[in-house]
């Protein structure tokens, strides 16, 4: 699940010595494995942390649907606690993936296919063993009825075999693709006997059969759901397992927008809180129970690739067809302002695709990239040929004349035109105008000013705030001029680039090519990365993307944080270590003692 909502973390293959060969517990891309086969727990929990209490979270928005695997309706949080797929990642080594229902892969030297032998102890929450009719029906299920992003991302899967009850085999088509073993063992295992009478693609309320360390309990549709941890789990004293989800009920509350769920958190209706608002986190957490020590607020510092966002066109609208405007509008934006001003000096320019990483290119182009970049002479912008492209600067003053009037040559030199103080666009004669889909008005501050810049260009452009269902309704469908968005890398990129990318995905409604490129060159960039042998042509392919991406200007580039900012209630046990990608949230337990002087503290402060 965390592959679908959160960011998508590619995976892909060498265990050791003699992984391609044999049979592994695990699979990586990077080096060794760092957890050999007899390891004992996860680096970052505690094996011996207590069992027990309720933790209680909570979602922006609302939900009407308990099956998060379709593109109808809008999933509650945290389902993915009531499946399990084939292997996972641990948030201290994400490019690796160690079996969970899966006991062990096998995958061949040439890559043609991986072989998954099933845990004899993996049950669903009725008691049901997980088989291999399962896993099967798991594929071609989500490949027909799913998401549309599964079709995408199974695509080179080409026939899945049962080789015993507990025995699958996946096919493999196209070129080797070292993640696809991986990206195969990141598939959901859904229960053949409960789906199979019900139809899958329609919105549901009724709880479905799972296999994750939670069932779903009591909840509200729009308001709250509960999640109770199955005492009996079967993978509970798995090692990939061991000391994590040791909560007894963790309950999501739903809120309208931040600002509500904020002043809530500080009510201590909830109990853990991310803060994605630098405004906030700089000026709203000085409140009694900070200062008294009963909420706690840290800053953890994380290893993660922080990818790029920032204010992403719809090349399907005819306007932003021409690179050169998309270039020019990116002169209007001054982030060294609105980091001084705005985000309180907390954030660093985003520049690269593949920020935080050593896949972000640098300078120029290398002769290993030249020679994957010179067939496309012509095609893509010349200035990929040279130093990658880095987005203005400015003094932070708020004065940016001298970036304006760059923006404005550019318009000149494409023939745009002012008139009347508007922007006129050559080719329909028409004024420019923009409307910023937004799904929060706390963005509305930074856009603002944004917009004020614009308006100096003659670029006449608004903001349309809409709850958090339908702008998803809207981006899904493609029904926006520019918003602010992301994509998050992993370690190892690959199937994945495709889907935010490529020209197929681009007409796809659902995919996550929001911006709607479509580009021969990126295209094949995309498939030298999939199709990469080694690290260092999947390497080289992925800055060569970059360089395409950035100087293509399909959007104007954001910002970033290499730390997680949390706030939560002083209530929990937490294990010695923090992962190097994560927070590591659901191996902390609830500790009884402070649990119980937190209560004390708050039945005194009512009398």
């Amino acid at each position: 699940m965390r592959l679908i909502m959160a960011a998508a973390v590619i995976l892909t293959l060498t265990a050791s010595p003699q992984a391609a060969e044999t049979v592994s517990h695990g699979l990586t891309l990077v080096g060794k494995l760092k957890y050999k086969a007899d390891f004992k727990h996860l680096d970052y929990v505690n094996p011996d942390a207590p069992k027990g209490g309720r933790v209680k979270l909570y979602s922006i928005g609302s939900f009407d649907t308990l099956n998060p695997f379709t593109i109808k309706g809008d999933p509650a949080a945290g389902l993915g606690f009531t499946f399990e797929t084939l292997m996972i990642s641990p948030e201290d080594e994400l490019s690796a993936e160690y079996g969970l229902i899966a006991e062990t892969i096998e995958v061949p030297d040439d890559l043609s296919y991986a072989t998954f032998t099933l845990r004899k102890s993996a049950r669903f929450h009725d008691g049901k063993p997980i088989t291999a009719e399962d896993v099967i029906f798991s594929f071609n299920l989500l490949r027909e009825k799913g998401q549309p992003f599964y079709r995408f991302y199974y695509a080179n899967i080409t026939k899945v075999e049962k080789l015993g009850p507990r025995k699958v085999k996946f096919h493999f088509s196209g070129p080797p693709n070292r993640e696809l073993p991986q990206i195969t063992g990141q598939l959901p295992v859904l229960a053949r006997h409960y789906w199979q009478s019900r139809d899958f693609s329609k919105t549901t309320l009724e709880p479905p059969v799972g296999s994750g360390p939670y069932r779903i309990g009591k909840f509200e549709p729009g308001r709250y759901i509960e999640y109770e941890r199955v005492a009996d789990y079967w993978g509970r004293d798995l090692p990939i397992r061991k000391g994590a989800y040791n909560f007894d009920v963790i309950r999501y509350d739903f809120y309208r927008d931040q600002t509500v769920a904020l002043e809530a958190f500080k009510a201590n209706e909830y109990d853990f809180r991310r803060e994605d608002t630098s405004k906030d986190w700089a000026t709203a957490y000085d409140f009694p129970a900070i200062r008294s020590g009963h909420v706690l607020k840290q800053e953890v510092a994380h290893s993660r690739p922080t990818g790029m966002s920032g204010f992403l066109f719809n090349l399907r609208r005819d306007k932003f067809r021409d690179p050169h405007l998309r270039e020019a509008l990116g002169y209007a934006f001054d982030f060294e302002w609105s980091n001084k001003n705005l985000f309180y000096g907390q954030y660093t320019r985003s520049s690269s695709y593949f920020s935080n990483s050593a896949l972000a290119a640098t300078g120029a182009p290398g002769t290993a990239e030249l020679a994957l970049l010179e067939p496309f002479r012509g095609q893509v912008p010349d200035g990929v040929f040279g130093p990658v492209y880095m987005p203005p600067k400015s003094d932070g003053s708020g004065k940016i004349r001298q970036n304006l009037r760059k923006a404005v040559r550019l318009l000149k030199q494409a023939g745009w035109r002012i008139k009347d103080n508007r922007l006129i666009d050559p080719k329909s004669g028409k004024p420019l105008e923009i409307e910023f889909l937004l799904a929060s008005p706390l963005f509305e501050r930074i856009l603002t000013p944004f917009i004020g810049n614009l308006k100096r260009l003659g670029v006449s452009a608004r903001i349309r705030t809409v709850d958090p269902a339908q702008y998803q309704n809207r981006i899904r469908d493609f029904d926006f001029d520019m918003t602010f968005g992301g994509f998050g890398q992993s370690e190892s990129p690959g199937n994945e680039q495709r889907d935010f990318w490529s020209s197929a995905a681009a007409g796809r409604p659902g995919s996550r090519n929001i911006i709607g490129i479509r580009d021969k060159a990126i295209d094949a960039l995309i498939e030298k990365i999939v199709a990469a042998k080694d690290r260092d042509s999947l390497v080289t392919a992925t800055r060569a993307l970059d360089r395409v991406l950035r100087w293509s200007h399909y959007l104007i580039p954001g910002w970033h944080i290499r730390s997680d900012r949390i706030a939560y209630w002083n209530k929990f046990g937490r294990p010695a270590k923090t992962p190097g990608y994560g927070v590591g949230f659901f191996s902390w337990w609830i500790d009884p003692a402070r649990e119980k002087a937190l209560e004390n503290s708050r039945r005194a402060g009512k009398k």
